[in-house]
C-alpha cells in the first residue's frame, strides 16, 4: 500500500512532458513562433502545436485531497514538510491509517493545516498512544464512521486546544462516555444511585476500557449504558460545532453530557438519532444531573440545532426547545408527532412558530418575517380558543396576552355551487331543471335531447343571465366549456335553437 508521500507524488508530481515529442518529421520554420512545428505530409504542409503539461509543482495546493488511496503511513517527512508547507486541509478519508501516532506525525509536518477528514479509517490505537501527541493547531476534525471510543476522543481533545468544529457522526455511539470534570459532585451522586432507567446498579469496578468494548459491541441495552464507567475531564470551550448524525443515542441525558462537555457549543446536529423525548425525567429514581427541567442551561450559546429524524412524539418537546434561549436555526423534520396531527403542512409550521419565540429559521426556509410569526401567533390563540383548558399549552396565555381574544375567521366557501335551478325554453315551451354546472356545454347537449327530439348536432344554446337581460342573450359554443363558467345562478335561463 502507498504512503501518503507515494500518492501525493503520484497525483501532484508528474515529470514534464510534451504530447507531440516523438513526432517524426517535425521541422521548424523561422517564420512561426517556437512553439509551432510544420509537418509534411505528402505534398500537404500541416501544422502542429506543441502543448506542454503543466511544469511539476514545488508543494501541493492548499487543498489536498487523496481519499481512498490506500494509504497506510506517511512516508518521508522531510519530504513531506517540503511539498505540504502550504497545505491548509488535508482529506484522508477511506485509507488504510490505523496508527494514531502516525497520523499527529503527518500534521506535525504540515505546521499551516487546519482541516483534517480522517473519516472511515480504523484508527483503534489505545488512548496511551496519544498521551505524548504533539499540541496541533488543528481547527476542524473529522472523524465519522471510525469508531473511535470515547477515551481516545478525550485524548485528541487534550491535544487540540483550538478545536472548533468537531464531527463524530456514524460512530455508533449509544452513550456519551465522558464529562466535563466540573459536575463531579453531581455525578458521583448520580452514579451512586440506582440506574436511571432500570433498577440495575452501575458495576464501576468494570475497566473503562472493557466497558467502553462492551458498549461499542453489544446492542446497547439499558444495563449496558449504566455500567459505562464515565470519564470525567476538562470541558473544551473552543469547540463551536458537533457534528453528532446517526449515532442511536435515545437518551437526552446523554446529549446533555455534550453540553456539558461543550459550554461554548453554537451548532448541534443530531439528525438520526433516536432521541425519544427532550423532557425532563419526573421520578425520584431518575436524579441523572441531565436530569431537571435545567437542562438547557447546558447549552447557553446553541444557536443551530438539527433534531430531524428523532423519535420525538409530543408538543412538550417543542416547549423544551422554546426555553433556549439563544436557539435561532431549527431543523425537526420527519418526527412521529407530525404524522398524527390532522392538519396541513402551513399549519403545522404556524403552530410551531407561535411555540418557538426564539426561532428565526424553521427546517432549511428563509428568515421568519414579522408578518409570518404575526399570523402564526394568531392562529395559535384561534386553534386553542375553543379547546379546554386542560389542552392549553402555557403558550396560549402568553399570545392570549399579546393579541387579545380573537374573533374566529369566517369559513368563506368560494366554490360555486355544484347544482342550481335553470329555466330552459324551447319553442314556446319553458321548463325548469337542475342541472350540474360541472358539465361541458356538449354534454349538456346530449342531456337535453330527450327534452327537445333534437340530435345534439342540430342544437344551438343561448345564455341569458336574469341580471343582464338587456344584453341579451350568449350563444354557448364552445362544446367543451364548463357551465360553471358562465357564472350559471339559480333563475338564469338557457334557450334551445334548432339548426336551420
Amino acid at each position: 500500500m502507498p504512503s501518503l508521500l507515494e500518492a501525493l507524488e503520484r497525483k501532484y508530481f508528474a515529470e514534464c512532458e510534451f504530447e507531440n515529442a516523438n513526432q517524426p518529421e517535425l521541422h521548424k520554420r523561422s517564420d512561426l513562433p517556437n512553439d509551432f512545428t510544420v509537418t509534411k505530409c505528402g505534398g500537404r504542409m500541416e501544422f502542429a502545436i506543441f502543448i506542454p503539461r503543466l511544469s511539476p509543482l514545488t508543494s501541493v495546493p492548499e487543498l489536498l485531497v487523496l481519499n481512498d488511496c490506500d494509504i497506510d503511513c506517511a512516508g518521508d517527512f522531510d519530504s513531506i514538510r517540503e511539498k505540504c508547507q502550504r497545505v491548509r486541509e488535508l482529506d484522508l478519508a477511506q485509507n488504510k491509517l490505523c496508527d494514531w501516532q502516525e497520523v499527529f506525525n503527518i500534521l506535525k509536518h504540515m505546521p499551516r493545516i487546519e482541516f483534517l477528514n480522517l473519516s472511515k479509517n480504523q484508527l483503534m490505537s489505545p488512548a496511551s498512544a496519544l498521551q505524548a501527541a504533539p499540541t496541533i493547531n488543528l481547527k476542524n476534525l473529522v472523524l465519522n464512521g471510525t469508531y473511535l471510543d470515547w477515551m481516545c476522543v478525550d485524548a485528541l481533545l487534550q491535544n487540540l486546544p483550538v478545536l472548533q468544529e468537531l464531527h463524530l457522526s456514524l460512530n455508533n455511539y449509544r452513550a456519551v462516555l465522558l464529562d466535563a470534570a466540573q459536575e463531579e459532585e453531581e455525578l458521583e451522586l448520580s452514579e451512586s444511585q440506582n440506574c436511571n432507567h432500570c433498577q440495575c446498579v452501575p458495576q464501576t469496578e468494570v475497566s473503562a476500557a472493557e466497558t467502553e468494548a462492551e458498549t461499542q459491541t453489544k446492542t446497547g441495552s439499558c444495563c449496558n449504558l449504566c455500567q459505562a464507567s464515565r470519564k470525567l475531564t476538562q470541558a473544551h470551550p473552543e469547540l463551536k460545532t458537533l457534528h453528532f448524525t446517526g449515532n442511536p443515542i435515545e437518551h437526552w441525558q446523554e446529549i446533555c453530557r455534550l453540553g456539558r462537555l461543550f459550554p461554548s457549543l453554537e451548532a448541534l446536529v443530531l439528525a438520526e438519532c433516536p432521541i425519544k423525548s427532550l423532557q425532563s425525567s419526573t421520578t425520584a429514581a431518575e436524579l441523572d444531573s441531565a436530569s431537571g427541567s435545567e437542562s438547557h442551561k447546558y447549552f447557553p450559546r446553541l444557536k443551530l440545532l438539527n433534531l430531524s429524524c428523532a423519535q420525538l412524539n409530543s408538543w412538550a418537546d417543542i416547549d423544551e426547545l422554546a426555553k433556549y434561549e439563544q436557539l435561532q436555526n431549527l431543523r425537526v423534520k420527519h418526527w412521529p408527532l407530525w404524522e398524527t396531527l390532522e392538519c396541513t403542512e402551513h399549519e403545522r409550521r404556524q403552530l410551531l412558530i407561535a411555540r418557538l419565540p426564539n426561532v428565526s429559521m424553521l427546517n432549511g426556509g428563509g428568515k421568519i418575517s414579522v408578518d409570518e410569526r404575526v399570523d402564526a401567533e394568531r392562529a395559535f390563540v384561534r386553534h386553542y380558543m375553543d379547546k379546554p383548558e386542560s389542552e392549553r399549552p402555557a403558550r396560549y396565555e402568553e399570545l392570549l396576552a399579546v393579541h387579545g381574544k380573537l374573533d374566529p375567521l369566517v369559513n368563506v366557501n368560494l366554490k360555486p355551487d355544484k347544482r342550481v335551478k335553470v329555466v330552459f325554453t324551447y319553442n314556446d315551451v319553458s321548463e325548469s331543471r337542475f342541472v350540474d354546472v360541472y358539465l361541458t356545454v356538449s354534454d349538456l347537449k346530449i342531456k337535453l335531447e330527450k327534452l327537445t327530439n333534437l340530435a345534439p348536432n342540430k342544437m344551438r344554446l343561448y345564455y341569458l343571465d336574469q341580471d343582464y337581460k338587456e344584453h341579451g342573450p350568449e350563444e354557448m359554443r364552445f362544446p367543451n366549456k364548463r357551465l360553471y363558467s358562465y357564472n350559471l345562478q339559480s333563475g338564469d335561463e338557457i334557450i334551445i335553437d334548432a339548426k336551420k
